[in-house]
Formats: structure tokens, C-alpha cells, sequence
């Protein structure tokens, strides 16, 4: 077994249900390959940042823990784009008070910048009681050693103010770290299990400030010259699991409508990139991914699509006949009744979207999507001419991936003035494809024309997005009872005023969307090679 980097944490949390934590010690997973008894202690860390938050901007963690009879100060970095690797580095101090004079790495240095012990104060302390015993994971070669810590405990503020948590850890001693996800993979079948992104320090910081979950969008991917296919492969696939799982919390309150559409974003930029690179990737593993993600974006789509029909299409037209000072009085009781109704189909399509991100299921696909790219599974398969490929820099692919996306755009739009509405909706699939790939690969090429062109692509996406989201109006207008719930009277009369209305509206925007289109044909690549050739 290869020893884990001494400055570098390498780990997985799972939450859990307090109940649960007994029966998941007691697991044959954990029980039957324990390397030695488990001790429990109380933790007590306290953690500190400047009044400012300096370091919680940068997601660096200072914290002192009280260990026995002394104390431990931790700088720890923010987490790597693997989701389960940080930096960090530990030195005793002798007090509860951080002492930055014995920090000697230079890196942890460099993490902290130019600080002050006075500028530090405690912005909140964990209390945990935990319960921790190594166990070995895997035979031979592939043998790890893995810290399993079941954590029960509370994050305080300084008033009292406090949140509980209760937590299964997987920290990575010896061995690969995929191990992490077999060992998680055995006990999401004893009991309940979520994967859980945020840290201590970032849960307790957010709770410190007042946060709330916000939705929150990709973030840029960072690719380099020397970046090979399955490096590029592996980043882009984290980035997208990265960016769905941000969403979670704010999907599962049902608040804010921008965090199912982020979910939903995430998982189409994730089935995008399994396609982009379908040469590479083994047919069942394929097969598997995209099963997966069909699944997971029908539990979320009907959610999204009650909130853009609420909130994008049936609201601008109630908005109007209630300022109409009682002209048509009848009909704003008829939209007001279907309103209601719509209303009462959205909230039921959030049950089932947090029932599926609850589910087993969910987290057996986070964790094998992530166990996926750790084990390198595409390596899986012959050697082959695609296979060989893997090794190779990206960038000597990426311009022929992105010319192949913008050719079959351009074929699928083809005669687009003439187009009818199922045919430009499959136009606007490929648009997306195509910038989903451009955005993978943007930072391979000069900033200023890729910015330009996915500014392009997203003007004629989004006036294409909303023909669709009238098609798809009415389609729900048609489902709206299929429940058995009884319609209003008014109900067919409004519904007719809502699609009439966006119908005309789609009729005086045509000239501007077949000019975006012949702006699409017009577009200057920014890739380097206009044919298909590597």
C-alpha cells in the first residue's frame, strides 16, 4: 500500500441519520475488517477566521482542536477539483488560541497570505462526539487502509446559535483512493446515506453569516496544453457532478425554481460530455452513465417545468389582466383558478424530485460515477486506435470535436426558416451540445472570440428556448388532471388565453430568429482547424 501524502487529506462524507450510526458501526463492511478496536473521543475545534472572512473566501480553514490535554492547529486548503483531496498541515500550539509563528510550510503560509494573529477571532466551534477505527479496504496491490469516523455533534456560534450534524467519515491512509467509494458503495446498503460536499467549515461559516442555499451555475473549467483526453474526461465529469450536487440543497427547499434548472443544467452538460467522448468510453459503461441520467432528469424535468409555465409564461399574462382596472374580470378568475391549479401540480412534482435526490439511487450514482472516474473505468476496454488516444493531449482533439458539434447544429437547421417547431426544438439541442463543448474547451483557446461566440450561441438558444417552452405549455395544459383532480369551469378558457397569448408573441418574434440563425451561420470559428481531421 502507498502512503497518503502526509500534507494532503484525502476523504469522503456521507450524512447520515443519528439512528443509523449503530447499525452502520455494526456493518460486516466495517466490523469484519477492522484493524483494531474503535475508540470514541470528543472533538472540540474551534475555528477562526478575519472579520472581513478573509480566508472563507478563499475556502481556507484555520482551525485549533483540543486533543487530551493539548492542541492541534490545522491550515487546511480548498478541497481539490477531485472532491475528496486538500492540503493540509498540522502543528501542536499550547493553547486554544491559533500561533501563526509555527506554521513553517511554505504553502500553508502561502494559503493563509499576509495575517495576523489580532486580526483572528473564533467565528464558531464543532463539538463532536467520534467514534473512529481503521479498517482495510481491498486485497493485495489494491489494499487501503481507511479511517472510518462516525460523527454526532453540533457547530456552535459564539451566541449559541447551533446546527446539528451527524456524519459518516472516510479518510484515505494507505492505499488508492478509490477505495473511499467501494467502502461507501457497501454501506449505502445498510442504511440511508447522502454524499456530503460542504465541509465543517463551510457549513459553520454559512451558518455564522446567515446564509441561505443559493443556486449556483459551472463554474469555469480549467483545461491546459498538456491536459491529456482522459485527463480532460475526468475533470469535465467532476466538474459536472461538482455542479449538480451545489444544487442539491437548494432543490430539495423548493424555494428558488434557479436550482432545479441547475440540477438539470448540470446533468445535460454531464450526458453531453458522455457523448462527446462515447469513442472513449466502453459501451456498457456508456449505457450505464446515460440509463442514469435519463432517469435522474425525468424525476426533475416535470418540477422545471411547472416553474417556467408559472413563473415565465401563465404570471406576464395574469399580470396584465389584473392591471386591466376590471376589464375582464371573468377571465382573471378563470388564469386566477388555473393558477391554482398549476400551482398544485408544481409543489407535487417537487415531492417526486426530492424523493429521487433522497433516494438510494441518487447517491449509487454519485458515488459510482465518482468511483468511475478515481478507478479510470474507461481504461477498461482493447487496446484500439480511440483507446491509445486516451493518452494523448486533448487539445489535438478538441478542434476536431468542436467542428463535428457545429456541423451537425448547422445540418439540424438547416432550411430553418421553414423548420417546424419539433425540428428547431432538435436545433436547439445541438446548440446546446455545441456549447456545452465550446465551454469544456474554452480555456485551450484565446479568451475574447470564445466568449464572443457562446455569447451568440446563448441569444439564439434562449429566443429558441422560449418556442419551446410554449410547446411544452401546452402540453401541460393537456396533462394539468391527469391525476383525476377536477378542473375549474374557467379552466379551458384561460388556458386558451395563456397559449393564444405566447402564440402570437412567437409569430412577431420569427424575423429576429431566422436573423440569429443566419448570425449562427455567419459565426467566425475560434478553433484552429476548419475540417474534421486530428
Amino acid at each position: 500500500m502507498a502512503e497518503a501524502d502526509i500534507n494532503r487529506e484525502t476523504e469522503l462524507k456521507l450524512a447520515a441519520r443519528p439512528e443509523d450510526l449503530e447499525t452502520l458501526r455494526a456493518a460486516p463492511a466495517i466490523a469484519d475488517r477492522a484493524l483494531g478496536p474503535a475508540a470514541t473521543r470528543t472533538l472540540e475545534s474551534t475555528y477562526f477566521d478575519t472579520d472581513d472572512r478573509r480566508l472563507a473566501g478563499r475556502k481556507v480553514t484555520l482551525r485549533v482542536r483540543k486533543t487530551g490535554d493539548g492542541f492541534v492547529q490545522t491550515v487546511k486548503s480548498a478541497p481539490e477539483a477531485d472532491g475528496l483531496g486538500r492540503g493540509e498541515w498540522e502543528c501542536t500550539v499550547p493553547s486554544a488560541a491559533p500561533d501563526l509563528t509555527l506554521i513553517t510550510d511554505g504553502e500553508a503560509l502561502d494559503l493563509l497570505g499576509p495575517l495576523s494573529e489580532s486580526e483572528l477571532q473564533p467565528v464558531f466551534t464543532s463539538v463532536v462526539e467520534r467514534t473512529a477505527l481503521d479498517v482495510t479496504v481491498g486485497d493485495g496491490e489494491d489494499a487501503a487502509r481507511v479511517e472510518v469516523a462516525f460523527d454526532r455533534g453540533e457547530i456552535v456560534l459564539p451566541n449559541g446559535t447551533a446546527t446539528p450534524l451527524c456524519e459518516v467519515e472516510l479518510e484515505l491512509k494507505d492505499g488508492p483512493p478509490a477505495a473511499l467509494y467501494d467502502l461507501a458503495h457497501e454501506l449505502i446498503k445498510v442504511a440511508p446515506l447522502r454524499l456530503e460536499v460542504r465541509t465543517k467549515a463551510e457549513r459553520g461559516h454559512a451558518l455564522a453569516v446567515g446564509a441561505t442555499d443559493k443556486a449556483l451555475k459551472a463554474e469555469k473549467l480549467l483545461l491546459d496544453a498538456d491536459t491529456t483526453v482522459e485527463g480532460a474526461v475526468a475533470r469535465i465529469v467532476r466538474a459536472c457532478l461538482a455542479h449538480m450536487v451545489a444544487n442539491e440543497a437548494v432543490t430539495l427547499a423548493g424555494d428558488d425554481p434557479e436550482g432545479v434548472h441547475q440540477m438539470r443544467v448540470a446533468l445535460r452538460r454531464l450526458r453531453s460530455a458522455t457523448a462527446l467522448f462515447r469513442p472513449f468510453i466502453p459501451s456498457g459503461q456508456y449505457l450505464w452513465l446515460v440509463g442514469e441520467i435519463k432517469w435522474l432528469a425525468g424525476s426533475l424535468g416535470p418540477a422545471r417545468d411547472w416553474d417556467v409555465f408559472g413563473a415565465e409564461l401563465l404570471a406576464p399574462v395574469r399580470d396584465a389582466f389584473h392591471r386591466a382596472d376590471g376589464h375582464g374580470r371573468s377571465a382573471v378568475e378563470d388564469l386566477d383558478a388555473l393558477a391554482a391549479a398549476a400551482e398544485s401540480r408544481r409543489l407535487r412534482a417537487y415531492e417526486g424530485v426530492r424523493e429521487a435526490i433522497r433516494s438510494d439511487r441518487y447517491t449509487a450514482f454519485l458515488l459510482g460515477v465518482g468511483s468511475w472516474v478515481e478507478k479510470r473505468g474507461w481504461r477498461d476496454q482493447p487496446v484500439n486506435e480511440d483507446s491509445v488516444r486516451l493518452f494523448q493531449p486533448v487539445i489535438g482533439l478538441a478542434d476536431h470535436l468542436l467542428n463535428k458539434r457545429h456541423k451537425k447544429a448547422k445540418r439540424a437547421g438547416h432550411g430553418f426558416a421553414h423548420l417546424p417547431v419539433a425540428q428547431r426544438h432538435q436545433l436547439r439541442i445541438a446548440l446546446k451540445k455545441l456549447r456545452y463543448a465550446v465551454e469544456f474547451f474554452r480555456s485551450l483557446y484565446d479568451d475574447k472570440p470564445v466568449r464572443r461566440y457562446i455569447q451568440q450561441l446563448a441569444a439564439f438558444q434562449d429566443a429558441l428556448g422560449h418556442l419551446n417552452d410554449v410547446a411544452t405549455a401546452t402540453r401541460l395544459l393537456h396533462e394539468l388532471h391527469d391525476d383525476g383532480s377536477r378542473s375549474a369551469p374557467g379552466e379551458p378558457r384561460a388556458a386558451g388565453i395563456v397559449i393564444g397569448w405566447h402564440a402570437r408573441g412567437v409569430a412577431d418574434t420569427e424575423a429576429a430568429l431566422v436573423a440569429l440563425w443566419h448570425d449562427f451561420l455567419d459565426a467566425k470559428h475560434f478553433w484552429s482547424k476548419p475540417d474534421g481531421t486530428v
